[in-house]
């Protein structure tokens, strides 16, 4: 059984003013913008953008007529990963994503993030982006496959690592995947992400990851670390822990 924190609680640091304002306004506008019947699940909106990447590359692959190797290994990358997210979705999902959201929140989820990262392939492969690499390509390449491999597991291992230790104790977890690293599940999308980037060679990619990751995967991270702060466990865990890697705390 995997280990867990103290589940006893103490009173919980408050999460800073920022944070909260901006929960609140990524929450309205992926959740429940404008109103109305709720008929979609976070879910469902996530998973066809994720499951449908392979299929929209390889369609851009064909339209474009671009079968160079950035091209193979970019529809490699970005589409057998939504293939590997349907997987583990069906395997362990994320309650976090079960709720019902507004007609308005799931089309603006889609078009202020999820369908950006469609933009990412586009660019490579309409050959809009012409990527000089500052290594030779073969190894730029085995650099990004290397770099979206290692994410991959490690957001897995972490998401199972917490989906099944809290389906038998809550607490706060401290050991596996999150023994040195307190988010190793937004550390792994992150360098996913980051391959697909790198691989594109692009400023658009860049500006699109800011915003997420400043955005949405710091606030949650922030907000996150508030709430675990209510168990007694947590000042000594964070303490020998690290934020997301060395030296950030």
């Amino acid at each position: 059984m995997t280990r867990t924190g103290n589940v006893n609680q103490t009173h919980p640091t408050p999460a800073p003013t920022w944070a909260v304002g901006m929960r609140k306004f990524t929450d309205y506008l992926s959740k429940d913008f404008l109103g109305g019947p709720r008929p979609w699940k976070f879910a469902w909106i996530i998973n066809f953008q994720k499951g449908g990447s392979f299929f929209f590359f390889g369609f851009l692959i064909w339209y474009y007529q671009n079968t160079s190797t950035a091209a193979w290994v970019y529809l490699a990358l970005h589409g057998g990963y939504g293939l590997v997210w349907l997987i583990k979705d069906l395997a362990f999902p994320d309650p976090n994503w079960q709720i019902k959201i507004t007609i308005g929140a799931g089309i603006n989820a889609f078009l202020a993030v999820l369908g950006l990262y469609w933009v990412f392939g586009w660019l490579l492969i309409s050959r809009t982006s012409q990527p000089v690499y500052p290594l030779p390509e073969a190894v730029w390449f085995a650099l990004c496959i290397s770099l979206c491999l290692l994410g991959s597991v490690i957001m897995i291992a972490a998401d199972a690592q917490k989906f099944f230790t809290l389906r038998l104790q809550r607490g706060l977890i401290t050991d596996g995947m999150h023994r040195w690293v307190r988010h190793p599940n937004y550390l792994g999308e992150m360098m996913i992400y980051g391959s697909f980037a790198m691989l594109v060679w692009h400023w658009f990619p860049v500006l699109v990851l800011a915003w997420v990751w400043l955005g949405i995967f710091a606030v949650n991270m922030v907000m996150k670390e508030a709430s675990m702060s209510r168990y007694p466990d947590w000042a000594a865990y964070k303490k020998r822990s690290w934020w997301l890697i060395p030296l950030l705390l």
